[in-house]
This record gives C-alpha cells, structure tokens and sequence, in this order.
C-alpha cells in the first residue's frame, strides 16, 4: 500500500486512489457530529452560492457551514459541533460548505473513492482503509481556508498513515496538548467564542468518538452527498 500525505487544495487535485480529506478543525469533525444528532445526508458543496440555490430549491434542507470562520447569512449553523450538539436533526438533508474541508471533495476530480477523517473517527478510517486494502492512498490535509497548512489536519494524517503501517500512534491526552499550544489556541480567545468556543476543541479532539466513515458519493443530480458507511 502506497500512501501519501498531500496539501491542500493542490493536493486534492493530485490525488489518486482511495482519498482521505482531512479537516480537523473543523468541517469533518463537525459532519460526523450532524450524523450522530441524525441527519440523513450532507451536501458538501465549495460554492457559496450553489448552496445557498440548493436552499431555494428545497426549503427543508439545512445550511452549514462557514467562511473566514464565521456563520453566513441566511445559514442555520455555523461549521461548529458545539452548535449542533443537541440539535435534532433526524432525517435531514444538510448542505455543507466551508472555507477548506468540502473545497477538497469536490476538487478531488482524480480519487477512486472519497472518504473524509477527523481525529473524532480515525480509529474507523483506518480499519475501513485495511479492508479496503487499496494500492495507493492520499491523506489531503485541507489547512486553513486552503492557503496554509495546518498543524492539526497533517497531524491526524501522520497519525492515519502510522495506523496505517502498524507503527505507534499518538494518544488521545497527547493529541490534545500538542494542538492546543497552537493550533487550537483560537478557540480560547474571548473574541471568537460566539462563533468557534473552547469546547469545539475538546469535541473535534475526541479521539475515536465515532465508529463511522463518510463517504463522498456523486448522486444523480451530479453532487456529491456524504454517507455514513
């Protein structure tokens, strides 16, 4: 099994085989926490503007999602796990469209098959990706609005490829305190907890909450939709 580590949305563009895209922080941490509060499928789309005609066209569809960080008008939540921990979603059709995670979905022209990953289901990934026993995987970390790299997505691949290749992986406790000395510090500054709070990232660190995969399917409409395999 050949894997590799890519980066960004050019990353996305260049990966064959089975393709895991990675955004910690917090697209597929928060698409795993909307499936847990029931929700049938999710939409992810990168066009603000695609998401926001879907809206129009199916007034019972959820809008998620977030650019710079921040909800958008007229979206029912933001791209925070936070917020939809205790809403009831049963049955709905969530479209998704954030500033890195769902941009690396449909950038990924070249994929055999799609699969997304957090460190919240990484457990599940990896043993998807064994029985799945591909010759080639991509692990795409889709950084910080998909122009810089980020620490906690290249870290949840490292630890996806060391699980991957039977080596050590990193603990639950140690995860944490590495990204909260950086790359999670701004969920506990003061001014961004309305849209991203402190517990976002106690919930998208929560190694192996869920025993779930999300795979990117292309419906007959030509959208992708995740589900929950």
């Amino acid at each position: 099994m050949e894997i590799n580590i890519l980066q960004l949305i050019e990353g996305a563009k260049k990966a064959r085989g089975l393709t895991v895209i990675i955004d910690v922080f917090r697209a597929f941490s928060t698409a795993c926490y909307a499936f847990s509060r029931g929700v049938n499928r999710i939409i992810p789309v990168g066009d603000l503007e695609l998401a926001y005609s879907l809206k129009e066209e199916n007034m019972d569809y959820i809008l998620m999602g977030e650019r710079q960080g921040k909800i958008l008008p007229g979206f029912d939540f933001g791209n925070s796990p936070t917020h939809i921990l205790e809403a009831d979603l049963t049955a709905k059709t969530v479209v998704h469209t954030t500033s890195a995670g769902t941009q690396g979905i449909v950038n990924a022209t070249q994929a055999d098959e799609i699969i997304t990953a957090s460190f919240v289901n990484a457990a599940a990934v990896s043993e998807y990706i064994k029985v799945k026993n591909p010759a080639v995987v991509s692990l795409v970390c889709m950084g910080n609005a998909c122009e810089y790299e980020a620490e906690e997505d290249t870290l949840c691949a490292q630890y996806l490829k060391n699980a991957l290749e039977g080596k050590p992986c990193l603990k639950k406790g140690e995860i944490k305190e590495i990204l909260q000395k950086n790359a999670g510090q701004r969920f506990f500054d003061p001014a961004s907890q309305a849209w991203a709070p402190k517990t976002d990232f106690q919930l998208c660190t929560d190694l192996d909450r869920f025993n779930f995969v999300l795979k990117a399917i292309k419906n007959k409409e030509g959208y992708y939709q995740l589900q929950r395999v």
